[in-house]
């Protein structure tokens, strides 16, 4: 991993500024109205603002039962599809993103290298986020038949882990499409051979 990808996930506040000059010349304020917010760019947004729900409701969802508002059999059936789910997609995203996209956008703007370094790095440190999330769910859920302090105690270090994976992936989400999207409204899809 080059230096440049250190720019630490939970370290910063937003990209470094000199990644930044796309992000000022199209504020994401005026992302709605701009010709090119179509095609990838419209599904990038939506798939982001997915993954933004997904993790609302996990962490709502654990909430309800620590507080408890869901019984431990009825929160198993409810979390586990949608744990699965967030995890995969967000998972298969990232693949997509680390083997096409970012090679594309790289290349149309060598400026940008240094960013989608750092977002390839990013996706590292979710990964390793996602496997210490699944592992939590899963030691949580094998409690869920036993005492109600096992269940607490694991509820708690799941609730941990999902915390920490939602912190991550909400500064990523914000990061990603702040290179990205402007990218895409400077060149359009077309141009960057990705429509």
């Amino acid at each position: 991993m080059s230096e440049a990808a250190n720019f630490l996930l939970l370290e910063r506040a937003r990209l470094p500024d000199d990644l930044r000059w796309l992000a000022e010349k199209y504020p994401r304020e005026n992302w709605q109205g701009h010709a090119n917010i179509h095609g990838v760019a419209t599904m990038w947004l939506q798939r982001h603002d997915m993954f933004r729900e997904l993790g609302g409701m996990l962490t709502n969802g654990i909430g309800d039962y620590r507080e408890g508002r869901l019984t431990a059999a009825d929160f198993a059936r409810w979390f586990a599809p949608r744990l699965n789910h967030f995890l995969g997609h967000l998972d298969g995203h990232h693949n997509v993103e680390d083997h096409h996209y970012f090679p594309v956008f790289a290349q149309a703007e060598t400026r940008l290298k240094r960013g989608f370094e750092i977002l390839d790095a990013d996706h590292h440190t979710i990964h390793e986020g996602l496997e210490r999330n699944a592992e939590a769910a899963n030691a949580f859920i094998k409690t869920l038949q036993e005492s109600e302090d096992r269940q607490r105690f694991a509820a708690d270090a799941y609730a941990d882990e999902n915390g920490r994976l939602i912190a991550m992936l909400t500064r990523h989400l914000a990061d990603e499409e702040d290179l990205i999207i402007p990218l895409i409204l400077d060149r359009g899809d077309r141009a960057l051979g990705i429509d």
